[in-house]
């Protein structure tokens, strides 16, 4: 069954769509079936994907609302070699007819019951805000990934969302847990970021990545063509840490699973 992952951080400009492109498409690289769903209505996940988001004809709006059956709704042709629920504008208006319906928090838990048996990985790219479509993404998750960066207000914003993220797990999901907490946008060179991960690690331990994800011009040009970084340049560091992620997270997996067993 798919392990359903969130990628959310309330806080913006922190790497989260970066990070769900790119680690979708390194999971994927390495044999698993893949999902990315894109929950923000700027559906940059989507053109990141190499999927134009005012031509695709299907989004996360009419899953949620619709009520579509998710075989509709995806787009199997990515980029990242990954399929895709995309999103674009149409996505605001979800968020504000959700407010209207019954179950509105389980509803993209609900539709994607009937296809956890045969993806290995599902990760939604969340909206950079606590609405509606934050806590569907929180309601279908097993886990949820944060990406941070190493700065000192995003430590405190941190601690808000681990808060939230234990809030909501009491009243849509108890299942619910930290994937881990991954430093992107890292500049060894810079006091302040060594400080902040020093801090993350103390507070945070195990939960702490140890990929870090560095500053990196090709991961910031890969978006505008509309490709993973490791399908615009592998040999990237950009491209290099995010198939180590993908390393980390399926290793904690087989961790996981051998002490359960």
């Amino acid at each position: 069954m798919a392990k359903v992952i969130a990628i959310a951080n309330q806080k913006g400009g922190v790497g989260k769509t970066t990070t769900a492109v790119n680690v979708a498409a390194s999971m994927a690289a390495t044999k698993r079936k893949v999902l990315l769903i894109d929950l923000d209505p700027q559906g940059n996940a989507t053109m990141g994907s190499g999927v134009d988001k005012y031509e695709v004809e299907s989004t996360s709006y009419e899953l949620l609302i619709e009520d579509k059956p998710v075989s509709e709704v995806i787009v199997k042709d990515t980029s990242g070699k990954y399929d895709l629920i995309a999103g674009n504008g149409d996505v605001t208006a979800a968020e504000i007819k959700l407010m209207e319906m019954f179950a509105r928090e389980v509803r993209l838990r609900n539709a994607l019951a009937s296809v956890r048996d045969y993806y290995d990985y599902i990760f939604i790219d969340c909206p950079p805000s606590l609405n509606q479509l934050t806590v569907n993404a929180m309601a279908a998750a097993d886990s949820v990934l944060v990406p941070m960066q190493c700065e000192y207000y995003a430590l405190e914003g941190l601690t808000a969302l681990m808060d939230t993220i234990k809030k909501l797990a009491a009243v849509v999901n108890p299942e619910l847990k930290i994937e881990g907490v991954l430093r992107t946008m890292y500049d060894p060179r810079n006091r302040l970021a060594n400080d902040v991960s020093e801090q993350l690690k103390r507070h945070f331990g195990e939960l702490v990545y140890r990929t870090v994800i560095p500053r990196n011009v090709r991961l910031a040009e890969a978006p505008s063509f509309g490709a993973p970084a490791m399908y615009y340049d592998k040999s990237s560091t950009g491209a290099k840490a995010y198939l180590a992620l993908a390393g980390e997270i399926l290793r904690r997996r087989d961790k996981t699973m051998k002490k359960a067993s």
